[in-house]
């Protein structure tokens, strides 16, 4: 498999998908816990936490940088 990312991409653009990217991961970690037993779910739920923080920070990171308007 190879993956790329488009050069001179905006900023917004690579922080939102980077956001995404966690979100998905955070996601298919936790279902995938569900099925694990001992071990193995421990490890599931350490990385799904790990990502979870990644969520947390892109999130401050997009706060900061295009923080939402009061309407």
């Amino acid at each position: 498999m190879l993956f790329t990312v488009t050069p001179n991409l905006p900023t917004e653009t690579l922080v939102l998908n980077s956001y995404e990217t966690f979100s998905s991961v955070r996601t298919l970690l936790l279902n995938l816990s569900n099925d694990l037993t001992g071990e193995h779910r421990d490890v599931a739920l350490a990385i799904h936490q790990l990502s979870e923080l990644g969520v947390m920070l892109v999130g401050q990171m997009m706060d900061r940088e295009a923080p939402l308007t009061s309407r």
